[in-house]
């Protein structure tokens, strides 16, 4: 990706990126350091690859397949979730809400399935009970995707 760094004198604290006819464009305070500059450059770049793996995956389509599948509850909404840094998804019970971590989409499908499936699991049962692993555990690749997971989170 190619990437063009503007410093500003004006700018004191915050960083900011937008996408301008195919290059990031950074814009970064005037006093930063290189190796800040660096850094800050990376966290975008990392944020718009992201945001371009979640526009190429039917995140809805994906989750009505699942939820046909394996006998499971629509959820009222499913959505990326960009500010889940430690849950790979979150469910609401309560509203049908379901919310995916932005890192997921760039996992192999089958993960992605996976958590999708865990998340639509918990619109059934809101725990972690035998019950709902029972759920869960019908989805054939689960302990492989649950293994991938953890190696993912190491170091977290």
């Amino acid at each position: 990706m190619e990437v063009v760094v503007r410093r500003s004198a004006r700018r004191k604290k915050t960083v900011q990126a937008r996408m301008v006819d195919g290059v990031l464009e950074v814009a970064i305070p005037g006093h930063m350091s290189e190796a800040e500059e660096e850094h800050w450059v990376n966290v975008m770049e990392q944020r718009f690859e992201r945001q371009r793996s979640t526009e190429t995956v039917d995140l809805p389509g994906r989750t009505k397949a699942l939820s046909k599948r394996y006998d499971l509850p629509m959820p009222s909404s499913v959505i990326w979730s960009e500010r889940q840094r430690t849950l790979w998804g979150s469910c609401t019970p309560a509203s049908g809400r379901i919310r995916i971590a932005t890192r997921v989409a760039g996992y192999p499908d089958w993960v992605l399935d996976y958590v999708l499936l865990h998340e639509l699991a918990h619109l059934v049962v809101p725990n972690h009970s035998d019950s709902f692993w029972d759920l869960v555990n019908r989805y054939p690749k689960a302990a492989q995707a649950r293994g991938y997971l953890e190696a993912k989170s190491d170091g977290r």
